[in-house]
């Protein structure tokens, strides 16, 4: 059974391809179409989905989509009415795509694809929660979602066992964890929907020392559910999130590009320290009342790698799975595995990795090689490709690495990365300056063989997608400057034997040369772009950037001295 998952209309749209309950393919719209988190309807993914699978869109048995668009209609009219007349540019602003798509959607899928197959739609939690669950390895787990809003929801407590999937606890708008968190994004200078990774990072320079005003504008409460003060947000009139007594109790906010002061770090770490409460408090009740010792994660929110690091170390879970795509994007894999796995009862398969991405061919690489009219490049073997790319990283130059299926989701894993040296000093302000073009504080994330994780990091279990930052062991944060944060923690991606063969390679070729099995590892893109997709993508990425050399397919490039 063949079966198509479709996330859009919101931000980080995609498309997955299920066959027999297995993941065979899965992408977000944005690789191909070079627009950053775009909502657009996801053709590109679409067709690259079914390409790889082999089949036309009339073969296709079902399809499946992330959200139930009249339920999440119901809220957008109900909270217009409700904030009249505050809410009536913001009604005239979102009315219209509703009407030519978003309540036409059945007809925009069958249009676009030229099928008639049926259309099953799922609320926005539940996709979650199965792209979660579902492809988990765990026979049974608890569950939690967390993100902006869905259609009412914006936090979810559940349950799976075997196939099925039950939610035994909502948190509903306008109470919302993850647009607390956008709030902030948004008010210390960065972008909803992509800038909520750096105030993360911004969070490490900082001491929580604003919680007294975080206890004004939250409510949390033991069993980790929480609520709202709306006197000092505006999200529902439509306007900027936050009012004029959000920004007396906070201070005026941060322009773009205003320089930091200390209370932004001292804001970041306190908003971080009442998520990484509330992720803990709602572990524990979970824990306590499904009784299993395994927790599934998905939702924007659960992003936040620093948080579920610390589920782990404060809660009695000993195991967590993180799907890599675990904001929006994943939908697409949790809908078409919920018809698969859950409707139709066919076997579950772990995700044991998230190479699902388009794969291109040495001709289509030499192609963009040559249209770009590069010179400098040589063919080299296996054995060549990884010595050269060893020497490079250990002598502190930065590695452009392209290699097989490209990753699903918002993280680089080894498919479209940027590698460099995690034992230089240096490396740090070299990429965020020279090549990343980005904040000084943004960190970077180590990939360490998975067997020799312990050695460098508190952490005991896998974590194949970059998804838990644990501590670097004190006696390895001199080892490792460039990966290790203000706060001494690492966003770790462990290796194993056969979700990567080559990049494994790569790491032991360079403990040869450093003693350290461990490669600073980040997304191949420049600031504001997706990451590459193609081959021509890459290429313009490495021509206008500082990188010094890329291992494209079995080609070697090195621009000259």
């Amino acid at each position: 059974m063949d079966v198509i998952g479709i996330s859009c209309f919101y931000h980080d749209s995609s498309a997955c391809l299920v066959r027999d309950g297995k993941i065979i393919a899965a992408a977000q719209e944005e690789r191909f179409s070079r627009q950053k988190n775009t909502d657009a309807f996801p053709i590109e993914a679409l067709n690259y989905c079914s390409q790889e699978g082999n089949l036309i869109f009339e073969d296709v048995d079902a399809f499946g989509y992330f959200e139930k668009p009249y339920l999440k209609f119901s809220r957008v009219l109900i909270e217009h009415i409700n904030q009249f007349p505050f809410s009536l540019s913001s009604f005239l602003r979102t009315m219209p795509q509703w009407m030519e798509s978003r309540l036409l959607l059945p007809m925009v899928i069958h249009e676009e694809l030229s099928t008639e197959a049926p259309i099953h739609f799922f609320k926005h939690h539940l996709s979650h929660a199965a792209s979660a669950f579902l492809p988990s390895p765990f026979e049974e787990a608890a569950i939690m979602t967390c993100d902006g809003v869905g259609e009412w929801t914006s936090m979810t407590l559940g349950h799976g066992q075997g196939n099925d999937i039950k939610i035994n606890k909502e948190i509903v708008y306008p109470d919302s964890l993850g647009l607390l968190y956008t709030t902030f994004t948004i008010y210390l200078g960065f972008h909803a929907h992509g800038g909520e990774g750096k105030t993360m990072g911004l969070a490490a320079y900082g001491t929580p020392s604003y919680l007294s005003q975080m206890e004004k504008v939250i409510k949390v409460f033991p069993d980790g559910s929480f609520r709202l003060n709306q006197e000092y947000f505006s999200y529902r009139r439509g306007k900027k999130m936050w009012n004029e007594k959000f920004e007396r109790l906070f201070g005026p906010a941060r322009k773009y590009e205003e320089p930091w002061q200390q209370r932004h770090y001292d804001i970041g770490a306190s908003l971080q320290t009442v998520v990484e409460k509330i992720f803990i408090l709602s572990a524990r009740a979970q824990q306590k009342k499904t009784g299993s010792k395994n927790l599934c994660l998905a939702g924007g929110v659960t992003l936040n790698c620093v948080a579920n690091a610390k589920i782990l170390e404060e809660t009695d879970f000993q195991n967590i799975f993180v799907q890599p795509a675990a904001g929006d994007a994943g939908g697409s894999i949790g809908s078409a595995l919920y018809i698969s796995n859950t409707l139709y009862r066919e076997p579950r398969h772990h995700m044991d990795h998230s190479f699902l991405g388009p794969e291109f061919s040495e001709y289509e690489i030499l192609k963009a090689i040559k249209q770009h009219r590069f010179e400098n490049y040589v063919k080299l073997d296996e054995h060549e490709l990884l010595a050269r790319a060893a020497d490079c990283i250990a002598q502190n130059k930065t590695l452009g690495w392209f290699q097989g299926r490209m990753e699903f989701g918002p993280r680089a894993l080894g498919g479209r990365s940027i590698l460099a040296n995690p034992c230089s000093p240096e490396m740090k302000d070299i990429l965020n300056l020279k090549i990343k073009k980005r904040e000084a504080f943004r960190p970077f994330a180590p990939m360490v063989l998975k067997e020799r994780c312990h050695e460098y990091f508190n952490l005991n279990i896998d974590s194949p997608y970059m998804l838990l930052a644990p501590q670097v062991r004190p006696d390895k944060q001199a080892v490792l400057p460039a990966i290790t944060h203000n706060d001494g923690t690492a966003r770790v991606q462990t290796i194993g034997d056969t979700e990567h063969p080559l990049l494994r390679k790569l790491i032991l070729e360079f403990e040869k040369r450093s003693g350290v099995p461990v490669l600073l590892n980040t997304s191949f893109n420049r600031n504001g772009e997706p990451v590459v997709c193609k081959p021509m993508h890459a290429m313009d990425c490495f021509l206008n950037t500082n990188l010094d050399a890329m291992a494209i397919g079995p080609y070697w490039l090195e621009k000259k001295t």
